[in-house]
């Protein structure tokens, strides 16, 4: 394979998505306007919170078609790069291509600039890839991410959320989307503090995930049968680190015994 060439005035510069939109390959919303026609594959619930060394990002796993289940081991959480990580919620599909897109883009600017973008800039990445998805979202292709990760300038973690135009908002606390979002983040209210540890951040994401099963058909809660649990994992200085799932078990395990002890949710 030859690799493309650019004169001077049309460089696209460290813009992954200019180089495609150079090349005649960016065409990853065409058609959009025929897309409300079909049976799309919805994924949700995710949270993400931050705690004393860094940020605590997690999703349910569970995609729905309407009043169906379309898959129990959906991903929804992915490593963006080293020092931060994306949680999609929304149509399925278009989010994580965009999530592929927005890994390959990190990679691309790191290449040609020689640094990594700031954690500031990624988000702005992020953002102005859901505005160029915008017609798509209009046409019922709706994608609802959240961005996280470790400010290794300022030395804490980091929260945003998105909305479907490519509005960016900076998170103070906590954050959630998705049809359980609501739920989930009452529990994440009442728990939450900001000298949390690791562990209780994590407990904590972990409970609001199970109520919002509990309370909203379209989130998936923990499937011991099958061996499925949500996906959760942390940012701080020393990076991404997606938990185990034996550890998540364990502590799904935990939290139920909890509730029972406390009497049965209503």
């Amino acid at each position: 394979m030859t690799l493309p060439t650019f004169n001077p005035s049309d460089d696209p510069g460290p813009s992954f998505s200019g180089l495609l939109d150079r090349l005649g390959h960016n065409r990853m919303f065409e058609n959009a306007e025929n897309e409300n026609s079909l049976e799309i594959t919805h994924g949700t619930t995710v949270v993400a919170a931050k705690f004393a060394d860094g940020v605590i990002i997690a999703g349910d796993r569970r995609a729905t078609s309407g009043n169906l289940i379309s898959h129990r081991n959906m991903q929804k959480v992915f490593e963006a790069d080293k020092w931060s990580g994306v949680a999609i919620a929304g149509a399925a599909g278009p989010a994580i291509e965009m999530v592929k897109l927005f890994q390959l883009q990190l990679q691309h600017y790191e290449k040609v600039e020689g640094h990594a973008l700031s954690l500031e800039g990624k988000a702005n990445q992020l953002s102005q890839m859901l505005r160029n998805h915008l017609p798509a979202a209009m046409a019922g292709m709706v994608v609802v991410p959240l961005f996280a990760g470790f400010d290794r300038r300022r030395g804490f973690g980091r929260l945003f959320a998105y909305d479907v135009t490519g509005g960016r908002y900076e998170e103070e606390d906590f954050v959630a989307s998705g049809s359980g979002s609501l739920f989930a983040r009452t529990v994440i209210k009442m728990g939450y503090k900001a000298t949390n540890d690791h562990d209780t951040a994590v407990d904590l994401m972990i409970k609001a995930l199970f109520t919002a099963a509990d309370d909203d058909s379209a989130t998936g809660g923990p499937d011991s049968m099958r061996g499925i649990y949500p996906i959760v994992a942390s940012i701080t200085s020393d990076g991404y680190t997606e938990l185990d799932e034996s550890d998540i078990a364990n502590r799904f395990e935990r939290v139920l015994a909890e509730f029972a002890e406390g009497g049965s949710q209503s």
